[in-house]
């Protein structure tokens, strides 16, 4: 069973949206996701109710996420979890604990200086999980709010490239619709289809 942690930094970074969108994604193509809510607001479970998606989400916002996590998702049912975490800054021991159980890490931002600027204390917690665990997660950035076109958005690949993290070729474009998408049903979505090939391709899968 594959766990995909969702971070970053701060608030805003579309660490619920992309979790949301990629577990349907990833219903779509065969797998069978949970998501888990490590968001002590509670966003996911929350959104999950009011649009009553066909996917279960499970609230866990707690430091010892990844010594409660076998016991919460049955793996006979779910082959994939999806958690959604807090912003590091607020929440440091519920995103390390959810960084400590992850196979896969997904680092969610949109691809300015600023971002950038900030992301430093992320790398940081992923050392620190690292640290706790046998093996290594594999860990990707997600470029999300891209203005089409952009020299920025090459720059800053580049940028990271040379920092030697991996970044994904997909790109989740700024759009009002993923800014309004809380409450409201998913459905089919390109850009996060595109993100979960990339990611089953790396994992093996296609």
């Amino acid at each position: 069973m594959r766990v995909l942690t969702t971070v970053n930094l701060k608030g805003g970074s579309g660490k619920t949206t992309t979790a949301a969108y990629l577990a349907h994604a990833f219903a779509d193509r065969g797998r069978r996701p949970i998501v888990v809510d490590a968001d002590p607001q509670g966003s996911a479970v929350r959104w999950q109710g009011l649009a009553d998606w066909p996917l279960p989400a499970v609230a866990l916002p707690t430091a010892t996420l990844h010594r409660q996590l076998a016991g919460v998702v049955d793996r006979k049912r779910f082959d994939l979890v999806v958690i959604d975490t807090p912003p590091l800054e607020d929440r440091h021991g519920i995103v390390v604990s959810a960084l400590r159980v992850a196979t896969d890490v997904l680092v969610t931002m949109a691809p300015t200086m600023m971002e950038l600027d900030r992301i430093g204390p992320v790398w940081k917690a992923i050392e620190d999980a690292t640290g706790y665990r046998d093996d290594d997660p594999s860990v990707s950035v997600l470029f999300n709010r891209v203005v089409t076109n952009a020299s920025s958005t090459q720059a800053l690949r580049e940028v990271l490239t040379e920092q030697g993290r991996r970044v994904l070729t997909a790109t989740i474009p700024r759009r009002e619709a993923y800014a309004q998408a809380f409450g409201s049903p998913i459905g089919r979505d390109d850009p996060h289809g595109r993100v979960a090939e990339e990611l089953l391709t790396m994992w093996g899968e296609r």
